[in-house]
């Protein structure tokens, strides 16, 4: 058995291949498990119920061969190319073995089972190539280049080092750059995780996939599109997704020495039984048709998928996806998880969490008439604050925004007003009372943006604007520590102070600050493993695939989701803790299953070698082993998360 295992980007546009396609490898797939399926409970129909052979043996042969086909080529293919035996190959001989002693039936089921299994692999194995994709969506089809003193649309890969990007606002930047004329800002979210924008002026950086907001700029192109920030990240993520899961690996190393054991023993025990105890030819085959019906490893097989597809419906059914049970496994032994902060711990979205002012409402209200005729999101937060308290802007005329600084207009006396930053405030020569410094430095301290409202050189107030918590969020983590996650970390791009503040506020004693892409990834393997990455942002994808265990958050970027292996469709990280007990219900599960499975072989095959169990008792050995795996995993579809 060959083996593996609406979300918008903030602030930008989504990629639109982020999303899963059934690929026709895939629906081929599909078709052929549907047909198997279908050919198996005609078979049963006809042998049962009409009793009809022909209706049995047409039914059992469309089974064999929409089943056994593809098995048998894979089969073929790792015995031929890659040198090497799997269950593939056992599977199809069992399957053939017991239809040569007349339980067809038995083998179509076999089949079936398996044709099922290997769809699911199909299905999970889609998702490596649909994230690097999305990925590379990120960057554009080209740019308004300036060259020569002539500007013209260049295709990505005909940007070249010194040509100049002419950038406006709403475009994605194309190449990594610097200004060279102009001030803006820009959503570098997408690659960074800042949940602030960032202003750009003459002699600044841009990166390849980060969105210019709302200036016109002109920046000289530094690095070629293949040495970009964002083919960096798409070099990351190939070498990340090539890391294989330990469910994959311990896979790996049973399935060729079960099939070879087997393969071996089938003709052994009828030469044992032929030539070394003197029985006859109908009667050796018999019984070494029966060991390789009841050495066949359906239960086995079965015994995982069993377990994992219930837990999965069962986490689905509450708001969680698993895209494999490799992921369900993986979770089930992690023992740190790490977060990223904006859009994961944070909303995303810039709110007012306080004004220090004489009068509350007067210095909110001006705000609220400067900062609407802005599309900042810091002012947005301020205007969305009012309308939330009921508070009626202040009208405002001649409103002009200052790059870097804030916005300043002319109130209905005639009197200059504005709101910014403090070099605004020092602009305008103004001056904060005692109180309002403290107020502006702790602020500052906690990681807040601030904004300083004033009339003329009077400062009526001090804002902070901070990308507001998730609610429940320091709940999710208590309930991740009792569910016995050791380690709970933050990872962020962010500014110490704000991770500081944020890791306090959620109850989380550990957290790394300031880090890029390639350092979150670094520390994900200096972590005590295993791993789970929980993220929503481009820039956690690398390290949400390098992660033992991925997770990401369905308000993310179709990046992110694309690249985890779980994903919390209701963007609640209180259903996790529900989810690591789950997974590890199901790994105690499958040990237990797979323990029953192999000990009917161990204790039925020798019987049956020695003629104490006959084909109809091992038939319902075999079955019956099956019947308690599948009855044990389907338990677990009543679990509330």
């Amino acid at each position: 058995m060959t083996t593996s295992t609406p979300a918008t980007l903030p602030r930008a546009e989504a990629p639109a291949s982020g999303r899963f396609v059934l690929t026709p490898q895939l629906r081929t797939a599909v078709t052929l498990t549907a047909l198997t399926l279908l050919g198996l409970l005609v078979g049963l129909v006809g042998e049962y119920v009409l009793r009809v052979p022909a209706v049995m043996w047409g039914g059992f042969l469309v089974a064999y061969l929409a089943g056994g086909i593809p098995a048998g080529r894979e089969a073929l293919h790792s015995l031929f190319v890659e040198k090497k035996l799997d269950v593939d190959l056992l599977m199809v001989l069992a399957a053939l073995g017991a239809a040569s002693i007349g339980q067809a039936a038995d083998g179509a089921i076999l089949l079936f089972l398996f044709s099922l299994s290997n769809t699911l692999q199909d299905w999970a194995m889609g998702r490596t190539k649909n994230a690097i994709q999305a990925l590379m969506d990120l960057n554009p089809e080209g740019a308004t280049v300036r060259r020569d003193g002539v500007e013209k649309w260049c295709a990505l890969g005909e940007i070249r080092i010194g040509d100049l990007l002419v950038v406006k606002p709403g475009e994605r930047i194309a190449a990594d750059a610097r200004v060279v004329r102009g001030n803006t800002s820009v959503d570098e979210s997408p690659i960074t995780g800042e949940s602030v924008p960032i202003d750009k002026a003459v002699g600044a950086a841009l990166a390849s996939g980060t969105v210019n907001l709302n200036g016109s700029v002109e920046a000289e192109v530094t690095r070629p599109a293949g040495e970009s920030t964002l083919a960096r990240l798409v070099s990351l993520m190939e070498e990340a997704q090539t890391q294989k899961s330990r469910t994959e690996s311990v896979t790996e190393r049973w399935e060729s020495p079960y099939a070879l054991i087997v393969l071996v023993s089938v003709p052994l025990v009828y030469a044992l039984l032929r030539y070394g105890f003197g029985l006859g030819v109908d009667v050796a085959w018999y019984r070494a048709m029966t060991f390789m019906v009841v050495a066949s490893p359906c239960a086995v097989v079965i015994s995982t998928p069993a377990v994992m597809l219930s837990a999965m419906a069962a986490a689905a059914r509450h708001g969680v996806l698993f895209k494999s049970s490799a992921a369900l496994d993986a979770l089930a032994g992690v023992q740190t998880v790490a977060f990223d902060k904006t859009g994961t711990l944070t909303q995303a979205k810039m709110t007012l969490t306080q004004i220090v002012a004489d009068d509350e409402g007067a210095a909110l209200s001006l705000a609220a008439g400067l900062e609407g005729h802005s599309e900042h999101p810091i002012a947005q937060a301020v205007v969305t604050a009012a309308r939330a308290r009921g508070v009626t802007p202040e009208p405002v005329q001649d409103a002009q925004a200052i790059p870097g600084h804030g916005i300043a207009a002319v109130d209905g006396r005639g009197e200059r007003v504005w709101a910014g930053n403090l070099r605004l405030a020092q602009r305008e020569g103004a001056a904060l009372t005692p109180g309002q410094q403290a107020a502006l430095a702790t602020l500052s301290a906690q990681g807040s943006s601030t904004v300083i409202v004033g009339r003329g050189r009077t400062v009526l107030g001090v804002m902070g604007v901070a990308d507001a918590l998730r609610p429940g969020i320091a709940d999710a983590i208590r309930g991740l520590r009792d569910a016995g996650i050791a380690h709970p970390v933050m990872l962020t791009g962010d500014k110490r102070e704000v991770a500081q503040t944020v890791a306090a506020s959620v109850g989380l004693t550990e957290f790394r600050a300031e880090l890029l892409p390639e350092d979150k990834l670094r520390i994900i393997g200096e972590l005590p493993g295993p791993v789970a990455m929980v993220g929503d942002g481009v820039n956690d994808a690398p390290a949400l695939a390098r992660a033992d265990l991925g997770v990401a958050v369905a308000s993310g970027t179709d990046v992110a989701i694309e690249s985890a292996d779980v994903v919390l469709m209701r963007s609640d990280l209180g259903k996790l803790a529900g989810a690591v007990r789950l997974a590890r219900a199901a790994r105690r599960t499958v040990i237990i299953n797979l323990a029953f499975a192999f000990g009917i072989i161990l204790i039925v095959a020798p019987l049956a070698v020695a003629g104490k169990v006959p084909l109809p008792l091992g038939v319902v050995a075999h079955e019956g082993g099956t019947v308690f795996v599948v009855f044990m995993g389907l338990r677990l579809l009543a679990r509330r998360l």
